[in-house]
């Protein structure tokens, strides 16, 4: 079959013919992939970040947000069946280990990764478990929905979490409408009654979040920080939700935070740089968010099935895989890029 692998670190990786993968354990399921989702991530593991926390033997397939049909199962899996439409979860969790038995899935003792720390899904055919796979309702489909599988389980992963502490009334900083920020805004707007404020460098962006339900929109041109204060009374924000986490975003957003509030990470390429003194005296919490777990998922399709949650795509043949990833880089996409074979 086609893949595209990472053959070393900062180059491209390349198109090359793999073996397909087998059924070889009872729980196995085998993919056919019908889109893959193009994420930063992946153009940080091309830039070698990742290379000393996976681990990763060179060379391998990358692509961690993954949908399709069920091409193959082993003899013990009964959730799924052959042709079924599928969404796979980025993780391959035992089942086992306290996280999994407590809900908590993605902070599996034994997990893999595909994409990150094993042969992932740009390719034709994936292999995952039964544990990680959510059938789609009829009325979604692999390719419309397949970055739902990372960028959109990370960020309703973050905004269900701090819609647990938002009340009607609040006001709540996005930094960032792209692939994560504009799935984020409309879960945010489904699961709570704050008041949205989106902050993007991009002027379309702005206008994306406005489009799907962004109280506020603002660009960020050097008055942005300013902006927000105003939108809140001087006060700043409940929760600040950093979907960027880069070129300067923690540092805004956290003057963009009121005391007591919450700033979640999610996007990342920077250090958050607090003296521990503004951290106590103002109350504010940092708060980490690793992609979701399998019931997380679970919610978002609910979400997206009921049509309350849409993913903006932008759809590139297997083969122009390097166009997609360049696009990417350049902030050419609105929305997501989806690989399709």
């Amino acid at each position: 079959m086609k893949a595209v692998q990472v053959v070393g670190y900062d180059q491209s990786p390349r198109l090359a013919d793999v073996p397909e993968p087998d059924v070889t354990g009872p729980h196995d399921v085998i993919v056919r992939i019908g889109g893959a989702g193009v994420c930063r991530t992946d153009l940080h593991i091309l830039e070698g970040q990742w290379a000393e926390k996976s681990g990763v033997a060179l060379p391998y397939t990358i692509g961690h947000e993954n949908a399709g049909w069920v091409h193959a199962v082993g003899d013990a899996v009964t959730n799924v069946a052959e042709g079924d439409k599928v969404i796979v979860h980025p993780l391959i969790t035992c089942g086992l280990c306290r996280a999994c038995r407590s809900g908590d899935d993605v902070h599996c003792a034994a997990s893999q990764f595909p994409g990150i720390d094993t042969a992932g899904g740009y390719a034709e055919y994936l292999k995952t478990s039964a544990r990680s796979v959510v059938k789609l309702d009829d009325a979604l489909e692999p390719a419309d929905v397949a970055a739902l599988a990372d960028a959109g389980l990370t960020a309703y992963h973050a905004a269900a979490k701090a819609a647990r502490r938002l009340r009607p009334g609040d006001r709540c900083v996005v930094i960032g409408a792209g692939g994560l920020g504009h799935i984020g805004i409309q879960v945010l707007k489904a699961l709570t009654a704050a008041e949205l404020i989106v902050v993007d460098h991009h002027p379309e962006a702005v206008k994306l979040a406005e489009s799907i339900g962004a109280d506020h929109g603002v660009v960020a041109d050097g008055g942005h920080v300013a902006a927000v204060q105003d939108l809140t009374g001087g006060a700043g924000a409940e929760t600040v939700i950093d979907f960027v986490g880069e070129g300067g975003a923690t540092r805004d957003g956290i003057a963009m935070l009121r005391r007591a509030g919450d700033y979640h990470v999610v996007g990342y390429g920077e250090n958050i740089d607090v003296p521990t003194i503004d951290v106590i005296s103002a109350e504010i919490n940092f708060i980490g968010n690793l992609v979701g777990s399998y019931t997380d998922l679970c919610e978002l399709m609910v979400l997206a099935a009921q049509d309350r949650v849409r993913l903006h795509t932008v759809r590139y043949p297997l083969e122009k895989f390097q166009t997609a990833l360049d696009d990417l880089a350049a902030g050419r996409i609105r929305g997501r890029a989806i690989l399709v074979p």
